[in-house]
């Protein structure tokens, strides 16, 4: 499968303003590099920017409502995780198979009601 060498995420922050968005959104785009196991460059208007390595971890950036540049060397990707190459299938898998026993456990069960 081919695999990108990083993930560019821009941001138009501006509308959050001082709130605590850019950092839900700085928050959400490190977890999308450990997702994915791919560094990311942020790049926000008014946010905050930040080049981020595969496991996360925030290598330079640049403080919300701040202008200037982020500069940083961009980490190799690492192989892809589980998530990338199944996706959804693992949780999907589990709540199938929790949902069989579930049903089945059910039937052998009594009602609370009746304890």
């Amino acid at each position: 499968k081919n695999r990108p060498d990083f993930i560019f995420n821009p941001s138009n922050d501006g509308w959050f303003g001082k709130s605590v968005g850019p950092y839900q959104h700085l928050a959400q785009v490190r977890m999308r590099a450990v997702e994915q196991g791919l560094p990311i460059a942020r790049a926000a208007n008014t946010g905050i920017s930040a080049m981020i390595d595969p496991w996360g971890r925030i290598l330079a950036s640049a403080e919300l409502e701040t202008r200037g540049h982020v500069e940083a060397k961009l980490m190799a990707a690492l192989p892809p995780t589980a998530f990338a190459r199944w996706g959804m299938l693992i949780f999907c898998t589990i709540v199938a198979f929790a949902s069989v026993l579930a049903v089945l456990f059910h039937k052998k069960l009594k009602p609370w009601s009746n304890v």
